[in-house]
């Protein structure tokens, strides 16, 4: 400093000039020759680098890194990047704190995400150490992983939540994203990349935007008793709070809620609420839309919570040419080149028999088809059954296979025996099947597939899950022509034909089409708010797993 200061006071301005770059490119070189010299660096009020690759270091290769999510991914992406700190640049460092405070939006917390922190750290920049501001890259870092971990799979596990889910997780290289986005400075760019991109998913944090803004302002919502069905024109001294809350709800207008009579407006309102929440349209209060009317905003908060999550673990693509069944609505959709080609209403499985959630390929039909009896079914009906009665398999036309595949007389087996449960029961094709004439292939180890029904009178109720795990789809015959429509071979007529020989045949599908068995109770349909019930209890379950992980 001395040498520089007796340059200063010389009239010689070249000189001095001269020797502030001289001395400028030795700083320079002294810093590249040792990037972990952290005193260079951090002297330099024109170098905002966070600690240094020494401290780094040493943190990562410390056996204390309880406070971090993701170690394994943090060591692989500051090991690529020699330990040369990442977070360095505050406008960098500025748009991730918005994006992890904006993460509410979507269902997801800041605070999960070192967020109290991260905030203190950045305020108190200036007087934390080279080792506190090392930590402060990493734990940026760590935030990073975690939260795309959670906007690619969840918060949540679903295999804890569901009895069968075996869908394959969403696959991401976050390390190089995050590589990418620091290079690009943009971090939105990465996220966008691993967030669910389906419109169910963007609506729904619409939604939850929506009923966050209800539940703060709401109205007290006083529980509606349940009774007897209040059918139209009828008077009933529940109406009163049922107006009210139809009124809250948005529903009904401009009428006296102090009435006790089921007039037109309220018929049509209720017919309103039944139609957006998957209920028969019919006007009829009954307990089924009490249990609508006494769901509140925060009720209604927590499902799009949870349906938002859901949408997390689901695949990211469906492909060009997929059926998608929402289980919990009792519905299938043929969706080609992201247009609906046809709709369905199906019946799943009991809360008992619950239809697991998967995917696989469709690969034949059946038509005509034996009733290979399920595990579960054989297990529970039909043993019980033959062993109490001697007519019980003839009575329901169900014959009976050995593992050599040897058809066995049932007069003749031993039902107190332990053998019977290893044998094949099949139900031959009939007007009893329960298959139908119809039966849809896509083979999978939950012995799980798309059928007719001879039950057809059950698609007009309210609640369907009245199937062993399979899927019953009405007008199951019109999905099987589709199918094979490609196949020119295949018209109405000659389908019609195999079907009334009533001789089991297989057809090979040839088109590749995909079938989603997937779960969810709120979206969005013609711009508005659409519920439906949740029929296996799984929403609480996801609510109570979200809130227990977001817990410190």
């Amino acid at each position: 400093m001395k040498l520089l200061k007796t340059y200063i006071s010389l009239p010689n301005k070249v000189l001095f000039v001269g020797l502030l770059l001289l001395a400028s490119l030795y700083s320079c070189k002294k810093e590249n020759n040792d990037p972990t010299n952290s005193e260079v660096v951090e002297i330099n009020p024109e170098n905002p680098i966070l600690g240094s690759q020494n401290t780094l270091s040493e943190i990562l290769s410390s056996s204390e890194n309880d406070e971090f999510f993701v170690n394994d991914s943090i060591k692989e992406f500051y090991i690529e990047r020699e330990y040369t700190p990442a977070w360095s640049d505050p406008y960098l460092r500025e748009k991730f704190i918005i994006l992890l405070k904006k993460a509410e939006e979507e269902g997801l917390y800041f605070k999960d995400y070192h967020g109290e922190k991260i905030e203190a750290l950045e305020t108190n920049l200036e007087s934390i150490n080279i080792k506190e501001k090392s930590k402060y890259d990493i734990l940026l870092t760590d935030a990073f992983f975690k939260f795309s971990t959670h906007l690619l799979n969840g918060k949540t596990d679903p295999h804890k939540i569901h009895g069968i889910f075996d869908l394959p997780k969403n696959q991401a290289n976050l390390v190089a994203l995050l590589r990418e986005s620091i290079k690009e400075n943009d971090l939105e760019l990465a996220l966008s990349k691993i967030r669910p991109t389906n419109e169910i998913y963007k609506q729904l944090i619409s939604s939850l935007k929506v009923y966050k803004e209800k539940s703060e302002n709401k109205e007290e919502f006083k529980r509606i008793e349940d009774g007897e069905m209040i059918k139209p024109n009828m008077q009933d001294p529940r109406l009163p709070k049922i107006k009210f809350r139809l009124m809250v709800l948005g529903y009904l207008k401009d009428i006296d809620p102090f009435t006790y009579d089921h007039s037109q407006p309220v018929q049509d309102a209720i017919k309103q609420l039944q139609l957006e929440n998957g209920l028969l349209e019919d006007g009829i209060i009954g307990n089924s839309t009490i249990k609508l009317l006494n769901i509140d905003y925060i009720d209604r908060y927590n499902q799009i919570l949870a349906n938002l999550e859901r949408w997390r673990w689901y695949p990211r693509e469906l492909g060009d040419h997929y059926i998608l069944i929402n289980i919990a609505n009792y519905h299938l959709e043929v969706v080609k080149d992201n247009k609906v080609v046809s709709d369905h209403k199906t019946m799943v499985g009991t809360n008992v028999r619950k239809t697991p959630i998967f995917s696989e390929e469709i690969k034949y039909i059946v038509f005509n088809p034996n009733w290979t009896i399920p595990p579960t079914i054989k297990t529970k009906d039909v043993i019980p059954g033959a062993k109490n009665s001697p007519d019980y398999l003839n009575r329901k036309n169900i014959d009976v296979y050995n593992s050599n595949g040897e058809l066995l007389n049932p007069s003749e087996i031993d039902w107190n025996d332990n053998k019977v449960k290893s044998y094949i029961y099949r139900q031959k094709p009939g007007s009893s099947n329960p298959l139908g004439k119809v039966k849809i292939i896509y083979p999978n180890k939950h012995m799980i597939y798309l059928h007719d029904t001879p039950s057809k009178s059950l698609f007009a109720r309210n609640s369907r899950a009245q199937s062993s795990g399979c899927i019953r789809v009405e007008n199951a015959m019109e999905l099987a022509e589709y199918l094979l429509s490609d196949q020119p071979k295949y018209t109405s007529e000659k389908i019609n034909e195999i079907v009334k020989n009533g001789k089991l045949t297989e057809v090979k599908v040839n088109q590749r089409v995909k079938v989603y068995h997937l779960y969810w109770t709120a979206w969005i349909e013609n711009g508005k708010p659409r519920f439906t019930e949740d029929i296996y209890n799984y929403d609480e379950k996801i609510i109570s797993a979200l809130n227990k992980d977001t817990m410190p």
